[in-house]
């Protein structure tokens, strides 16, 4: 009798020992008794009845999720392979363990289905140039369906757009061909800033009497100074012109 006691004592304290849990600060304890929902546990040493109610852990870390690649057809028709990265926490984990099956596996299958639809109403320009649109877009909803199941979509980004070999030959034309059209234009503007000073240095060369002589002897000067070679030109009759005139003056005055 004492032996049979004890051995239910025993049993007692092995099963009374075997509904003790302890959760990190991180996790949460859903318990389910006979089936029904019992409770929230926190964080700590927490007991449950054995073989009657089973506590399900959840974290409340975020989780990073990469979203595999997925072929993509934009609006332009396009086709493009496009992979994301996933930012997402459990708020509610009551509901991460009712509302859905699996909502790991279930967020990421929304994420790869609402990654192509978003994609693919977008133009190839908009993908390219507009992504930090196209994140808040996918953020939006895919936080809009998961928020049933307790979980918080944070963000969503966008992490790499591959293009086919021939559209990106064909952007590296198109860029080719931008950065050709800058350096004319650049070009043209500089010959026509150019042509302005000029005309203007002529103006004022024309206005002033002597100016175009004085401009000329400059001009020789540093040609004398830069050569040493003998240099022949040509002198403009209108500085020997005084010279002429004092001669034809004192000829007659000698006559």
């Amino acid at each position: 009798m004492g032996t049979a006691i004890g051995v239910l004592l025993g049993a007692g304290l092995l099963l009374a020992f075997a509904g003790f849990r302890v959760l990190a600060e991180y996790e949460r304890g859903v318990v389910l008794r006979l089936g029904r929902l019992q409770g929230v546990k926190q964080a700590g040493l927490k007991w449950i009845i054995p073989f009657v109610d089973r506590m399900i852990r959840i974290s409340l870390r975020e989780i990073v999720m990469d979203v595999p690649v997925q072929e993509v057809i934009t609006r332009d028709n396009v086709s493009v392979k496009v992979n994301a990265v996933l930012y997402f926490r459990v708020l509610h984990p009551e509901k991460a363990v009712i509302q859905v099956e699996n909502y790991l596996y279930g967020t990421s299958q929304l994420a790869q289905t609402t990654l192509r639809s978003v994609c693919g109403q977008a133009e190839l320009d908009e993908l390219l140039s507009d992504r930090e649109r196209i994140n808040q877009r996918l953020q939006e909803i895919i936080d809009l369906q998961t928020e049933p199941w307790g979980v918080k979509v944070r963000a969503v980004e966008v992490k790499q757009i591959d293009l086919p070999v021939d559209m990106q030959r064909a952007m590296a034309k198109q860029a080719e061909a931008e950065r050709e059209k800058r350096a004319k234009i650049i070009h043209a503007e500089g010959e026509f800033q150019a042509a302005e000073r000029l005309a203007e240095a002529s103006r004022v060369l024309s206005s002033e009497e002597g100016a175009l002589q004085l401009r000329y002897l400059q001009t020789l000067s540093d040609i004398a100074t830069e050569n040493s070679s003998t240099t022949i030109f040509p002198v403009p009759i209108d500085i020997l012109k005084p010279f002429y005139n004092g001669n034809g003056s004192s000829t007659p005055g000698q006559r």
